[in-house]
């Protein structure tokens, strides 16, 4: 009998996972990136329409999770690549109907943020900024903090943090609890005052008490 021939070597395209054809090490074909709606928009790919429906169900989806101010939406939509255009339709509808309203929103963050979390209006005021409230919102929500309510909650937190520490050195007690009422919006001077007084209120002496920088 004749010598069998041996099989001819199989080229990199015929073996398994081999490439061949545009098709990667794993079997999966070249992908091109992937386009924006707005791309797909101007290629007429989608109609208007339906990059409005697209995008109201983003902010649908967004909106269920949690409030957001206008801005905020504007910017995950753009992220999204939505055009301007059918971005300022979509919540344009969703401000007349009231599930787009930065004053409400606005009121609202003032009102958990100084009953939760203990901020002083300047904090607070960040925070709006940071969200994309403007000014003007911003000021009238803010109105309804009281300067008597905002004092009663620093002396709150000021208790709180002076309690946490007692067994530190005094001055140090006084650094740490005004540099965290000093990040919650309270003026340093206001912020020295409350921890004065909580350390006054468990016995400490505090007439010779000094605040040292960090």
């Amino acid at each position: 009998m004749g010598k069998r021939r041996g099989r001819p070597a199989a080229r990199d395209g015929d073996r398994p996972g081999g490439r061949a054809g545009g098709r990667d090490r794993r079997g999966g074909a070249d992908r091109a990136p992937r386009l924006t709606v707005a791309e797909r928009l101007e290629a007429g790919e989608i109609s208007r329409d339906d990059a409005v429906e697209k995008a109201r169900e983003v902010v649908l989806r967004i909106l269920t999770a949690a409030q957001k101010s206008r801005r905020e939406l504007e910017q995950s939509l753009a992220r999204k690549g939505y055009p301007e255009d059918v971005v300022a339709q979509v919540l344009d509808r969703f401000g007349e109907v009231g599930l787009v309203d930065d004053a409400t929103y606005a009121e609202t963050i003032v009102r958990t943020r100084h009953a939760e979390r203990g901020l002083a209006r300047r904090g607070i005021a960040a925070e709006l900024r940071r969200r994309g409230i403007d000014e003007d919102t911003a000021t009238v929500a803010l109105d309804q903090l009281d300067p008597d309510d905002e004092r009663a909650a620093g002396a709150r937190a000021a208790a709180k943090l002076v309690t946490r520490t007692r067994s530190l050195d005094r001055q140090v007690r006084v650094r740490r609890a005004v540099g965290s009422l000093a990040r919650k919006g309270y003026p340093p001077g206001l912020a020295f005052e409350l921890v004065r007084d909580a350390l006054a209120a468990e016995g400490e002496e505090t007439d010779d008490l000094g605040y040292a920088e960090d």
